[in-house]
């Protein structure tokens, strides 16, 4: 996934950004980075990976080596940034976060007219953000290179730009996918990807920038580049996985997202007698936990923690890099209650099931410390296409997808032309879905969340919420 903050002020913001996008770390694991300007030193910058050592501790000393009254940083999961630039703009900074599906075409065009070329990284690959800011540099002002730059990629693209002036140039995705707000304190303003990370340094809100709107932002003022656009498909799994507790996006809050869609799942189970004979309602932390608190409350059920996750030395289970090791890690990571767990029948919400291979390792340790029975809960309907837009669920391949998966073991390659019939549970081909999934993790029995669900549960209309994951629907 990937996140940025930035500041611009009549005060030096270099702290400021340092804590801002330490507060983006839940959406990346391989890199950090900041830049900042001031007219003594010029642009300053450092890039770090973080694979094994959060931001925070890599980026302890930046304050006494950076300084500057505008200052952009970032958290990446995919290439090192933010990049220094120098063009026909001007010299500037840049990060994004997003996704280029169409890079190589890209690649081959600008190189056949430009004479140009790209530094290339380990196997050829080139920087996505330096693709971006090749495509930006071939027009005359950054509102015009940056509305090119969107148009031509197939993907996402939302971006900040620090300028040699210390202005900010912020660009939001051409369709909304991903948030770009802005706050405003007594001496500037800075822009976000997350709401909470501004409010905690005391900026206010002052706008969340609609689907591809461009701004400039000095310490005095927010300048609108470009209008935003009508169409927005923001992404659905802001609020069910990616996104943090405390922030919201097109105003509603992540928190209370999960929590009424917890409640909507065990409204509509109480509906169908589903809900019978269950001992407690757990949340897969930690994710999980308030569409868990929703199902507990709605249902009557008593919320319990059968086992906690020791995170001082594991804080995040994704960060290794091959998936043998993450499995472990996630199991040394649970530590049970066992008075809690022995003899009963327990129901677990997860946030999403994607391949399910962590998920078969929390069964499998909770029914080897006395569980009676366990039944599973995804809070998002079956995941059904790899993400072309964003980073989540974007290496795996259809086939890795345990819905996908199945459906092929059930029925081959005429499955495929059933897939919403599958994703449906109140189909015959949805109830064998289950049920082979079921025997697959060893679940006692197995419910998703439906679309219909998910989006009462956000509240925002339909055709402003990306569900492609689940539908195919552009």
């Amino acid at each position: 996934m990937g996140g940025f903050f930035g500041a611009t002020s009549k005060r030096d913001v270099v702290l400021d950004v340092f804590f801002g996008v330490d507060y983006h770390s839940h959406l990346g694991t391989r890199r950090g980075g900041m830049a900042a300007v001031n007219e003594k030193k010029g642009f300053q910058r450092d890039i770090h990976n973080i694979e094994n050592s959060p931001f925070r501790t890599k980026f302890a000393g930046v304050t006494d080596e950076m300084s500057g009254n505008a200052c952009i940083g970032c958290i990446s999961d995919a290439d090192p940034q933010p990049l220094l630039m120098r063009s026909n703009l001007g010299t500037y900074a840049i990060t994004t976060v997003g996704v280029i599906n169409n890079a190589d075409e890209l690649i081959n065009q600008y190189l056949s007219f430009s004479g140009g070329h790209f530094t290339a990284m380990t196997g050829g690959r080139i920087n996505s953000t330096e693709l971006a800011a090749a495509l930006i540099n071939q027009k005359s002002s950054f509102s015009e290179g940056i509305r090119f730059a969107q148009e031509k990629i197939e993907g996402s693209l939302s971006i900040i730009i620090l300028k040699q002036d210390g202005h900010i140039i912020a660009a939001r995705d051409l369709l909304g996918r991903t948030p770009v707000l802005v706050g405003k304190d007594e001496e500037g303003f800075c822009v976000s990807f997350e709401s909470f990370a501004y409010e905690k340094l005391d900026y206010e809100f002052y706008k969340e920038l609609g689907p591809g709107e461009i701004v400039e932002i000095s310490p005095e003022k927010v300048t609108v580049l470009s209008e935003a656009k009508k169409k927005m498909r923001i992404c659905a799994f802001l609020w069910t996985y990616y996104g943090y507790p405390n922030s919201k996006y097109e105003g509603v809050n992540v928190e209370v997202m999960r929590t009424r869609n917890g409640e909507i799942m065990a409204r509509d189970e109480k509906a169908k007698g589903l809900c019978s004979d269950i001992d407690s309602v757990s949340g897969v932390p930690d994710s999980g936990t308030p569409h868990a608190i929703g199902y507990a409350n709605e249902s009557d059920i008593p919320f319990a923690r059968p086992f906690i996750k020791y995170t001082p030395t594991w804080p995040r289970s994704f960060m290794p890099t091959s998936q043998k090791e993450r499995n472990r890690v996630a199991k040394m990571k649970m530590i049970p209650v066992h008075e809690l767990i022995k003899d009963r029948s327990l129901l677990f919400v997860d946030d999403s099931i994607v391949r399910g291979t962590q998920l078969q390792g929390t069964v499998e340790f909770l029914y080897s410390h006395g569980a009676k029975e366990v039944h599973m809960r995804s809070a998002c309907p079956p995941i059904m296409y790899g993400c072309k837009y964003l980073n989540f669920s974007r290496n795996t391949s259809d086939s890795d997808l345990i819905a996908r998966r199945t459906i092929l073991e059930l029925e081959g390659e005429e499955g495929e032309k059933h897939i919403a019939e599958y994703a449906d549970a109140s189909t015959e081909r949805g109830k064998n879905m289950l049920d082979c999934i079921c025997k697959k993790l060893g679940f006692a029995s197995l419910g998703y969340q439906s679309i219909e669900g998910l989006l009462e549960a956000i509240g925002l209309p339909e055709d402003c919420v990306c569900t492609y994951c689940w539908t195919g629907k552009e």
